[in-house]
């Protein structure tokens, strides 16, 4: 909850909620009036369309189930049938007797059902088509849609279902298509889908508003260009109406037939149904318009005049808490008392980063060195996993790791107690830093080698403490992991024609980064709050400290080596 507070404490919310208080219950209401009212006359609209929609496919599934069921009786009762299959007995005379009387029949019968294009009867046997002929229709469209049929029942009449009313896509239209297969004489019929909505041609539905059919998966059947165009969206799926339309918003209404897997939809322009909105409605709606604007016009004076200058306050108190002292304000001329109080931020703040005192900084380094240094004698979580090893060793009864083990710490922490002084022998140095790598290899096995290098004769230089082992520490901590080995090699020589020791750790992990590299041989400070790194600055310090110009450390990246760290110190012997 705290982290709200200054939220809701903020002057911008108080000024914001103070005046939407006041004219926010006038917004909503107008709003909400808006709204309900929109969806009353959208709601109205759509209704009366969805019964006009269901009332005419009514008309069309009862003029489709009267023709579905015709064929059907005529496939049971009509005798003339049995002349069209194929009989070798049968007289020539007979068969045309009987496509003379059976294109009679559905002659007579296509008169009773006008919502039908055709009645067929086609002979497999004799590949011979008879089809009634509406008057109404274009001689070359009836004869087009004709070849089509023939050809769908001459090759493959299979892809469709027997009778049910079938959605078939010829070259130009879509066809509804019905038929029954008696021995290779098909009886069926035939209805061009345009025809279906010829009677909306006639309804005003508006300017840009019209009626279509679609498939059973809302694809459309007519006006696909216009559905395109429009990107409009048929298949939401909602009760009574859909709103889509992206140059446009059209409300939707469908009705799915009962005979056929097709829908009948009308789409009606929203902005018509809208014109019918009453006067008063358009006056609450410009009253809620300039109630918006006036708290949007409020809300940008208080912001320029007020809120903003306050604002630049804040933000750079807050980078001055952070440190910056760098930050100015600029001089505000909207206001005399911002000025002011702008002028005096600027002069506080530069008094306050003339009176910065660099010794006091560099104390607060040095004890952040001189902690990490006494954190670094005995590091909690090296001697807690140490005593973890211990204590798993004991579980399972290894009594010869665990005495060389706890030897090894032993050792470590005898020299980590009397490493307070300035300089140690460079053999015991040596000794301390393979006694942590002895602990290590019991800790990881077989996953690390080291080789140390050095000559009697320097067996007693004197060092300054802890310097191998930090470094040696430095690379376990960043180049040591359980997939690959690691090599790690220690080497002191004497310089030729000098009296300064050479001391060379180098590992065989992927070496520095770039940027840390560069870092460090460029005398950078790597170490941050958390004191991250303070290990080689902890090493840097403390040869500065002691030697001065005379000591030296290189870092460098060998290539199929991995890091390498040179120490250069003076030659001092016992």
């Amino acid at each position: 909850m705290w982290k709200m507070k200054p939220i809701f404490n903020s002057l911008l919310f108080k000024l914001f909620f103070s005046v939407l208080f006041i004219i926010g219950p006038l917004i909503v209401v107008h709003i909400v009036n808006n709204y309900y009212s929109v969806e009353v006359i959208r709601s109205q609209v759509a209704q009366s369309n969805k019964n006009m929609l269901n009332i005419y496919m009514d008309q069309i599934d009862k003029g489709l189930d009267g023709a579905g069921k015709y064929i059907f009786q005529m496939t049971q009762n009509n005798t003339d049938l049995y002349y069209l299959q194929y009989n070798d007995s049968l007289d020539s005379n007979d068969y045309e007797e009987a496509k003379i009387r059976l294109f009679n029949t559905i002659t007579n019968q296509s008169y009773l059902y006008t919502s039908i294009d055709s009645i067929f009867i086609y002979s497999e046997a004799h590949k011979d088509l008879l089809f009634t002929q509406n008057s109404s229709e274009d001689y070359f469209a009836r004869y087009e849609a004709r070849d089509e049929i023939y050809q769908l029942l001459e090759k493959n009449p299979n892809e469709l279902r027997e009778g049910t009313w079938n959605i078939w896509r010829g070259k130009q239209n879509y066809y509804l298509i019905q038929y029954y297969n008696v021995n290779g004489v098909y009886v069926g019929a035939w209805v061009n889908m345009d025809k279906l909505i010829t009677p909306f041609k006639y309804i005003d539905f508006g300017d840009t508003g019209r009626a279509l059919l679609a498939t059973s998966n809302l694809e459309p059947i007519t006006n696909k260009t216009f559905i395109k165009k429009e990107k409009i969206d048929l298949t939401i799926k909602q009760k009574n109406y859909v709103i889509s339309g992206e140059n446009d918003q059209f409300v939707i209404m469908k009705k799915k037939s009962s005979q056929a897997n097709f829908y009948l939809a009308a789409l009606i322009p929203e902005k018509e149904i809208l014109e019918k909105l009453p006067f008063l409605q358009r006056i609450s709606s410009f009253i809620t318009l300039l109630a918006v604007l006036f708290l949007l016009f409020f809300i940008f004076i208080m912001r320029k005049v007020f809120l903003q200058p306050i604002n630049l306050i804040v933000s750079a108190m807050k980078k001055l808490r952070k440190g910056d002292l760098d930050i100015r304000l600029p001089a505000n001329r909207n206001s005399t008392e911002f000025r002011m109080m702008n002028g005096t931020f600027n002069h506080m703040v530069s008094e306050i980063k003339d009176l910065k005192i660099n010794v006091y900084e560099e104390k607060l380094n040095l004890q952040k060195a001189e902690l990490k240094h006494l954190q670094l004698q005995i590091n909690p979580h090296f001697f807690l996993n140490s005593l973890n090893i211990i204590y798993n060793l004991a579980t399972v009864k290894d009594f010869a790791i665990i005495q060389e083990m706890a030897k090894c710490l032993a050792n470590y922490f005898r020299f980590m107690c009397r490493s307070n002084s300035y300089f140690v022998k460079l053999e015991d140095e040596l000794k301390h830093t393979e006694n942590y790598l002895k602990i290590q290899q019991l800790r990881f096995p077989e996953s690390f080698t080291y080789h140390i290098d050095l000559h009697p004769e320097f067996s007693n230089c004197k060092i300054p403490p802890l310097v191998i082992q930090t470094i040696v520490e430095n690379s376990i901590k960043h180049a040591f992991n359980l997939d690959d080995s690691l090599d790690i090699f220690i080497e002191v020589v004497k310089e030729a024609d000098s009296d300064f020791l050479n001391i060379k750790i180098q590992d065989t992990g992927e070496g520095f980064p770039e940027e840390v590299l560069r870092s460090l041989n460029e005398n950078q400070s790597l170490t941050n709050e958390e004191g991250e790194r303070m290990g080689i600055w902890n090493v840097k310090q403390r040869l500065s400290l002691l030697y001065g110009e005379k000591a030296a450390i290189r870092f460098s990246n060998e290539q199929g080596k991995g890091a390498t760290v040179e120490v250069r110190i003076p030659n001092d012997l016992i």
